[in-house]
């Protein structure tokens, strides 16, 4: 199986090179990321449980969909490629950008661009990736977090505290 190769990008997330997966983590590169969030009318979010053999996080809850942007792709072309891989599903209308994260340790020294959607699936989950995922009630979910953290990734936490601060979440 080939490696997938990322973007190096410098402080100002512009890119300065290209690296194999591996290297890039390893060496604490920083690199580019995306997080879909998926509400319902009900305005519940779809979180997803990460699979166990995940390299970092495993058997955390997660966005909706996340991921790693390739080497010469957009971010929103990211977004829309691992709602396919991850979650089998396309939405109907367009992805809302929301904000972006800076690199840090969190976030795994990644820039992340966080889009929002609206959808109900049907989901096929990638069982290699995802564990199993569910619909939260927000303010439920953000008792979860608060109360068992670690069950979380932790650039999903900081998603979820950027939308409360910038008051996104109805709660």
């Amino acid at each position: 199986m080939q490696e997938d190769i990322f973007d190096v990008v410098n402080e100002n997330d512009e890119v300065v090179g290209s690296k194999p997966r591996s290297e890039v983590h390893a060496e604490g590169l920083m690199h580019r990321a995306v997080h879909v969030l998926i509400f319902n009318d009900e305005d519940e979010l779809f979180m997803q449980k990460r699979s166990a053999n995940k390299d970092t996080w495993p058997g955390a809850w997660d966005s909706s969909c996340s991921g790693h942007v390739d080497s010469g792709e957009s971010y929103e072309a990211a977004a829309l490629r691992e709602l396919e891989e991850e979650l089998g599903w396309q939405p109907d209308g367009p992805l809302e950008h929301l904000f972006k994260l800076h690199p840090c340790e969190e976030t795994g020294n990644e820039f992340i661009e966080i889009y929002r959607v609206t959808g109900t699936g049907p989901f096929r989950l990638n069982t290699e990736e995802i564990e199993i995922g569910e619909w939260m009630n927000v303010p439920n979910l953000l008792q979860r977090i608060e109360y068992t953290p670690k069950r979380f990734s932790s650039a999903f936490r900081l998603v979820m505290e950027r939308m409360r601060f910038m008051e996104m979440l109805s709660v």
